[in-house]
């Protein structure tokens, strides 16, 4: 702030002359009081004090203008400076104090908020141009951000979080828009220091098969990567090791995206073979052992198997040929596995222009039960386990990207539990026993989608707008089971309580009928007994909740006028863009049904002209009557159905668990305070 525009003092004026009421010898009422020195003072008097509304304008040319008490300025009012720079706001004894706003007029600095002694002290605001581009709001301490705040800057970047003398300084976050990077994390004297996460992200499609962005965790000293930390590349590889002035440096273990791994000293980004005759030499790779079957596999990069975990169980003798007979079997059906790949990792995502997705742990899931994996005496929560080694360590989350080497990977292992007990006379074992998952599970019955969530394509995408919120949830009640504080997960049991606490049961979902939602995809899994211990995955915890939703809100979205349908989508829009929303996607479903109706052909001009459905001139009107019925059928269902998850969620589900959440906090609080007595 400008010391130049600091309001003077009003003590020891000697007063040269009055025009005014008088009052027994004393100024009283309205008046005129000139001061030595050309001050002036026009406005109300009692007993001789300024007193009351005035406007006092001294020589040098600042005028106050607003209340008195016992001739200072205090109360309300505004200082007007003559450059045209004012304040107007709370004043205490001549300064500004409280709560007011300064303009500067040569800058075109604001600033409204709170102030204590002439300085800004608490929370409040500056523009530091006139077409308000760059802003700071927030804490200050005398006339310093310090405290908590957001500062937006002219390029359009922001920054959110701590502060200390007018630097980034504390645990913040900062976005530089034009160089596509968010750094969430520790700073110190304006630069990144400590712990945090730099993200540099790709203009990529949502939902492509290629990870978005580059991403380093870790530490960082004096706005560089120092320290210890882990670089995820967009490619799928990553580093995970030493780093020292923003290269890896130290020791550290590279991943690649095909699966081979290095480890070893790194220097100036290069990984250091060992000294030979005095010299060092340096390569990104060398001197290290890739994975068992990378470097000699049959198999491309994006197909290698990871299952190391198996051919540990045979003798080292046997191994090779274990591994070299199961990839020639991959191999074989490397077509219908790319295919099924590609149709699983589409279901519930938009359109991509490049048209490509990466399987999610989620759809994994949905892939695994429409092939009946679960009914081999095996859960879909007990395979996340006998996979985490082949995939990824986050084996409850259904966020989890599985590349296609995943996959292949994850089967192989799949199929040596489900069978290996029965055909340990087959030579070659893991081929035999791939072969038969395969011939029996996979391809009979791979993209014959079945459940609540992925049954409808169009509607799926929807309904993905509740996964983050209901994956909080499940987090919620996960129990930890096994000896690892980390391992934590649902069985049928919580899931039955949790129903019964947030009070979702009635006359139409009952007990009776949960446990028959819950048990509608499993085998030998029919009543209560068997099924309460069982460990279920969030796909499964999602199932059951959409299975509810058809039970409790059928009724209520049969009876839901089609003025009302635009409430179908996520539960953060507000209403407006809520019925935007379902006015694109009934746009979009039509369309997309009509489509599946129809053969098209495409001539050499690039024109596109509907086949001819008889060989007549004339189209049979009577037929596509019948076909724009059905049309018109599909859509009014995938409008009820998105209307019976809305209601489920928005109006029941949700605010049981927000309504939970806030009883078990107020318990809390009380059963402490009780304890401190």
């Amino acid at each position: 702030m400008d010391n130049n525009h600091e309001p003077p003092s009003l003590i020891c004026l000697t007063v040269q002359r009055y025009e005014g009421e008088m009052c027994e010898d004393q100024f009283q009422g309205e008046g005129l009081l000139c001061f030595e020195g050309g001050h002036v003072y026009k406005g109300m008097f009692s007993k001789g004090l300024m007193e009351g509304r005035g406007v006092f304008t001294c020589a040098s040319g600042l005028k106050y203008e607003g209340e008195f008490i016992s001739n200072q300025p205090l109360g309300k009012g505004t200082y007007t400076w003559p450059d045209g720079s004012f304040y107007k706001g709370e004043v205490f004894y001549g300064l500004r104090h409280g709560t007011g706003t300064y303009t500067c007029a040569k800058t075109g600095v604001s600033y409204t908020g709170q102030w204590d002694q002439g300085k800004r002290h608490g929370k409040g605001e500056v523009y530091y141009n006139q077409d308000k581009t760059s802003w700071y709001k927030g804490d200050w301490v005398k006339n310093n951000r310090e405290g908590c705040g957001v500062r937006h800057y002219p390029s359009g970047n922001i920054y959110s979080g701590e502060w200390k003398n007018n630097l980034r300084h504390g645990e913040g976050t900062m976005k530089w828009l034009k160089e596509g990077e968010e750094y969430v994390g520790m700073w110190k004297n304006g630069v990144q220091h400590g712990q945090g996460t730099l993200t540099w992200i790709l203009r990529r499609t949502d939902g492509s098969q290629y990870i978005r962005s580059n991403q380093y965790t870790g530490d960082f000293v004096q706005g560089q990567r120092h320290g210890h930390g882990t670089f995820h590349y967009a490619s799928g590889a990553f580093y995970e090791g030493e780093w020292r002035n923003n290269k890896k440096h130290g020791k550290g273990k590279f991943s690649h995206r095909d699966g081979r791994v290095f480890e070893g000293q790194f220097m100036d980004d290069k990984m250091m073979a060992n000294i030979l005759n005095g010299n060092r030499m340096s390569s990104p790779f060398c001197g290290l052992s890739p994975l068992p079957g990378s470097d000699s596999s049959v198999l491309g990069p994006d197909m290698v198997l990871n299952i190391n975990c198996l051919l540990d169980k045979f003798p080292e003798r046997d191994r090779d040929t274990e591994q070299e007979k199961v990839e020639l079997m991959v191999l074989k059906l490397a077509s219908e596995l790319r295919s099924i790949y590609s149709y699983y990792s589409r279901l519930g995502q938009a359109q991509s222009p490049d048209n490509t997705f990466q399987l999610s742990r989620l759809q994994l899931w949905r892939l695994l039960k429409d092939c009946y994996i679960h009914h081999h005496g095996i859960t879909l929560a007990q395979i996340d386990h006998l996979i985490r080694d082949t995939t990824a360590a986050e084996i409850h989350s259904p966020f989890t990207p599985i590349l296609l080497h995943g996959l292949l990977s994850c089967l192989v292992v799949v199929a040596y539990h489900i069978y290996h007990k029965d055909m340990m006379s087959q030579k070659n074992l893991l081929a035999a026993c791939f072969s038969k998952l395969m011939a029996d599970n996979i391809l009979p019955n791979a993209k014959n989608v079945k459940g609540f969530l992925f049954r409808q394509s169009d509607c799926a995408v929807v309904v993905m707008n509740y996964v983050k919120k209901c994956m909080e949830i499940y987090q919620t009640y996960c129990k930890v089971l096994g000896a690892s504080s980390d391992e934590q997960s649902m069985t049928c049991r919580h899931l039955l309580w949790m129903f019964k606490d947030l009070h979702l049961l009635d006359n139409k979902l009952t007990v009776a009928k949960l446990l028959q939602i819950i048990t509608s995809e499993s085998s030998g899994l029919d009543n209560f007994t068997s099924c309460v211990n069982v460990e279920i995955t969030f796909l499964e915890f999602l199932e059951v909740l959409l299975g509810s939703a058809e039970v409790k809100c059928r009724h209520v979205s049969e009876g839901v006028e089609e003025s009302e349908s635009q409430s179908l989508l996520s539960p953060d829009m507000d209403r407006k863009d809520q019925q935007e929303a379902a006015e694109k996607l009934t746009e979009e479903i039509s369309p997309s049904v009509n489509a599946q109706e129809l053969e098209c052909q495409q001539d050499a001009n690039g024109e596109v002209h509907k086949k001819a459905q008889s060989t007549g001139e004339h189209e049979n009107e009577e037929g596509k009557g019948v076909q724009t019925k059905e049309v018109e059928a599909k859509v009014c269902e995938q409008k009820l159905w998105l209307q019976t998850v809305h209601q489920f969620f928005n109006n029941f589900f949700f605010p049981a668990y927000e309504h939970d959440q806030l009883v078990s906090k107020n318990v809390k609080e009380k059963l402490k305070r009780e304890s401190h007595k």
